[in-house]
């Protein structure tokens, strides 16, 4: 689970490369929704408040816009790792400039998180639920309402196709279509990020 999506780099690539002029409006849109709850949740882990943590998750993001051009992607190494090495150094600047005690780099919460092969398991985990989450809310526009709700009962185990088809008045092919559907544009989303 160290890896992220190789097609979603190279689409934030191949537009960062001309200073902000014509970016790919889509794809950073998935990189924002995929990312920014994991920068926030390892900045609120820190021990940043609400805000705080919300500043931070900008302004790693304005670093990753901007480094994104230079970035050699590389298979064996984790983008997840060098966001988090991002925003450990973020998380350091704020504190000198705030003149606040920096914890010991054994002791910070961020530190650790750089480093724990041990929670590694639960932590991907985690990560996967959270990924799984944006990806499904940023696709539910894409579908019909009552289409949407007769998918997500099927899909949680709430009610058979016939079932959800008759409670939601759509027929058990749209539902089919739509697991189809859904299915592939997580594949394609979450491609090389679980």
């Amino acid at each position: 689970m160290n890896t992220t999506s190789e097609s979603l780099l190279f689409r934030l690539q191949q537009h960062a490369d001309n200073n902000g002029q014509d970016v790919d409006q889509s794809a950073w849109e998935v990189f924002v929704g995929l990312y920014t709850p994991l920068i926030f949740y390892w900045a609120r882990k820190a021990g940043l408040k609400p805000a705080d943590a919300s500043d931070l998750v900008q302004e790693v993001c304005a670093i990753v816009f901007r480094r994104l051009p230079d970035l050699k992607y590389d298979r064996q190494r984790s983008f997840r790792g060098w966001l988090r090495t991002i925003t450990l150094n973020k998380f350091r600047d704020r504190c000198r400039k705030k003149t606040l005690p920096i914890m010991d780099a054994s002791q910070s919460h961020l530190a650790e998180l750089v480093s724990v092969p041990q929670a590694e398991s639960t932590w991907d985990l985690n990560y996967g639920r959270m990924l799984l989450k944006q990806a499904l809310s940023l696709m539910e526009a894409d579908f019909e309402p009552s289409t949407w709700q007769a998918l997500l009962a099927v899909i949680k185990g709430n009610s058979s196709v016939k079932e959800a088809a008759e409670t939601f008045d759509v027929s058990p092919w749209t539902i089919y279509s739509a697991r189809s559907r859904l299915i592939g544009r997580l594949r394609e989303q979450l491609a090389g990020l679980l």
